[in-house]
């Protein structure tokens, strides 16, 4: 998976339509320093919000819901499960290139 640099709800929303079924590791900052890191599956996506599939103990499978704009400010983090790279850079960590 490519890293994608977005300023754009509208781009996300777009890559994730691309990726549904696809597996990610999902960073969400819950505030208050906690930080919750789950593996999942891409399940759906809807206008303002996507859906990830996660396995939770026991064999049982929980759904959680994000928002793309939670995704372009870096609040939540997707990460390709296989290398480990952002597959979003936040607002915040982008680079101008000149």
């Amino acid at each position: 998976m490519d890293e994608l640099g977005v300023n754009h709800v509208d781009e996300i929303k777009e890559k994730l339509e691309q990726m549904v079924g696809d597996r990610v590791k999902v960073k969400a900052n819950m505030g208050r320093t906690r930080v919750i890191e789950r593996m999942g599956a891409i399940k759906t996506v809807h206008p303002s919000v996507f859906i990830v599939e996660v396995n939770e103990r026991r064999g049982r499978t929980s759904r959680q819901s994000y928002q793309y704009v939670d995704v372009l400010t870096g609040t939540v983090e997707l990460f390709d499960p296989e290398t480990g790279e952002h597959i979003f850079t936040p607002l915040g960590n982008q680079t101008e290139e000149h």
